[in-house]
């Protein structure tokens, strides 16, 4: 297996069936939550500028001759766009104090959930990255979805601490 085919799989998890993506988006929760609890979120932060460059390297390599492909073991944009979702939590927790080692299970569950909403769903600069129908743009619809995810996460997150609280 080549480098770009390992990172592209994400190490094989792109190989699970059924749903690699979700699969890819599950083992990215993890890594990241492990990543937080270990640096926190500056680490969580620049692991996720270093897969998202890997990504779009390995994404070109592994489609280069494949124009129009977006095959569904490739999931390292799964990864990068998890983690940009589970980004905007773990700056909450980080920014307030908070020890990290604790990441309560509303903020993941929510990044998680609201990052396969929108990268199955595809709306708006999702979809518009989706069609591209080249590398960059397997990449970018879910960055995209991370960042949408991870806005969401925070409209959440003030609607319960102001309205249900």
């Amino acid at each position: 297996m080549t480098l770009s085919r390992l990172i592209s799989t994400f190490f094989g998890v792109g190989l699970l069936r059924p749903a690699p993506g979700t699969w890819g988006s599950a083992a990215a929760i993890g890594v990241g939550l492990i990543l937080h609890r270990i640096g926190h979120f500056p680490l969580l932060l620049v692991a996720t500028l270093l897969v998202t460059a890997v990504g779009f390297w390995a994404c070109r390599r592994e489609l280069a001759d494949k124009p129009g492909d977006d095959p569904s073991e490739i999931v390292i944009d799964e990864v990068a766009g998890q983690w940009i979702a589970l980004c905007f939590p773990s700056f909450a927790f980080w920014y307030v104090g908070s020890p990290s080692d604790n990441f309560p299970y509303p903020g993941w569950v929510a990044a998680f959930l609201l990052f396969r909403l929108f990268d199955i769903w595809k709306p708006w600069l999702v979809g518009r990255a989706d069609a591209r129908g080249d590398a960059d743009g397997v990449m970018l619809d879910d960055l995209w979805a991370g960042l949408f995810a991870g806005l969401g996460v925070v409209v959440l997150a003030i609607f319960a601490h102001l309205v249900l609280m």
